[in-house]
């Protein structure tokens, strides 16, 4: 994709911005700015403050210190709809939708009309949808959707906000590469409008393909902002980590160390089965190897995952065998599968991985009571508490 000529003018600056977790700097004096019709792309490394920084344009995070200007004129941004006031939208990666209610109330979610007609709205949302390509009901319940489909309901929203600034949060992690198409097309439209993007990926040939200047953080401090064509994926990374990546430090597997031979076999899945999502799936595990599991999105890879951990229940007849330590399992429930050292990592793990409203020492010890060594569902405060305090010190 080639960027056209996009416009000089400043739209946006963020100045000496500075965000502080319990005196732990999360942003240190970050300066930000984006032209009207750029695709201006942030990259860095987990934990180098890339969502932060944009958490606070969005509104939903708010700065210990630094200053915002929008058209030249310096701005308060004190929640998301204050945000959206000033033309700024945000595409999350974990979405902010709401789950029971339809795709068409989410994509008109606070903006409905006085006398509203539930008729037409999902005539409008079902237009606007077919305009950016995505094959979404737009009277199907959020919850129902998938990861990918919830994504590109959330891009519909910040589409139809006429947002001047929009920025997605790895917007394509989810999406199959004909998707990815689209967003990209949708991207390249939206610059032609004179819409300005911010575009966070770990996927660094999408942020050289796509974007036309690059931001790279470190530790929550500015690296280096330049012209994308100026930068290749080599140099990104050695900005990203702060050295040089050598021969020696980088070398393929295969030449520092012998291929690792199998164990003995751990986990056996002979023609598993559920409903339509997962059909006469086998593959087996062995001690000291990881095994992939690859495949589109809605090809049955985290169906099966789940299945396996007790998650998920298969088909009662012809559903399949699996063998764990050559014994024959049927796990009904996650603690049973983590009891024989099973354990599941979800993939959506704002919605099924942890609880927001409790301290992560508290989410680590739930998971010590699925353990054998549990007493039940009793909890001892006493054996919490020494958790607690040491999951607060930082």
């Amino acid at each position: 994709m080639t960027p056209p000529a996009q416009s000089q003018t400043l739209l946006l600056e963020m100045k000496n911005i500075v965000k502080e977790y319990r005196g732990v700097a999360a942003l240190k004096d970050i300066d930000f700015d984006l032209r009207r019709g750029e695709v201006h792309a942030i990259l860095g490394e987990n934990g180098a403050g890339k969502s932060t920084l944009v958490k606070i344009l969005s509104g939903a995070v708010a700065p210990s210190a630094g200053e915002i200007f929008l058209d030249g004129q310096k701005i308060q941004i004190s929640g998301p709809a204050s945000a959206r006031r000033h033309g700024i939208a945000m595409v999350y990666q974990e979405t902010s939708l709401v789950p029971t209610l339809t795709v068409a109330q989410n994509l008109y979610l606070g903006d409905e009309k006085f006398f509203n007609r539930l008729r037409g709205t999902y005539i409008e949302a079902q237009q606007l949808l077919q305009s950016l390509n995505f094959p979404v009901d737009p009277t199907v319940i959020v919850q129902a959707l998938g990861t990918a489909k919830r994504q590109m309901v959330e891009i519909a929203r910040a589409v139809r906000l006429e947002a001047k600034v929009i920025i997605f949060d790895e917007p394509t992690a989810t999406l199959t590469p004909e998707e990815k198409h689209h967003l990209f097309a949708l991207i390249d439209r939206l610059r032609k409008e004179r819409v300005s993007i911010i575009f966070i990926s770990h996927a660094l040939e999408e942020a050289l393909e796509i974007s036309d200047r690059i931001t790279i953080l470190r530790d929550g401090a500015h690296i280096i902002t330049a012209e994308a064509k100026t930068f290749s994926r080599e140099t990104i990374i050695r900005h990203m980590v702060g050295r040089s990546l050598t021969d020696e430090l980088y070398r393929p597997a295969a030449e520092t160390r012998p291929p690792r031979l199998p164990g003995e076999k751990v986990l056996s899945v002979q023609n598993l089965s559920m409903q339509n999502l997962v059909r006469n799936t086998s593959f087996s595990i062995f001690a000291g190897q990881i095994t992939g599991i690859f495949g589109l999105v809605g090809s049955g890879r985290t169906e099966t995952a789940k299945i396996v951990a007790g998650a998920a229940k298969r088909d009662l007849f012809h559903g399949g065998d699996i063998r764990f330590d050559g014994r024959s399992v049927r796990y009904r429930t996650p603690r049973q599968a983590v009891g024989d050292g099973v354990v599941y990592v979800t993939e959506d793990r704002k919605a099924e991985g942890f609880f927001e409203t409790m301290s992560v020492a508290e989410n680590i010890y739930i998971g010590r009571i699925s353990s054998r060594e549990s007493r039940g569902i009793a909890i001892s405060m006493s054996e919490m508490q020494p958790r607690r305090q040491l999951g607060q010190d930082p």
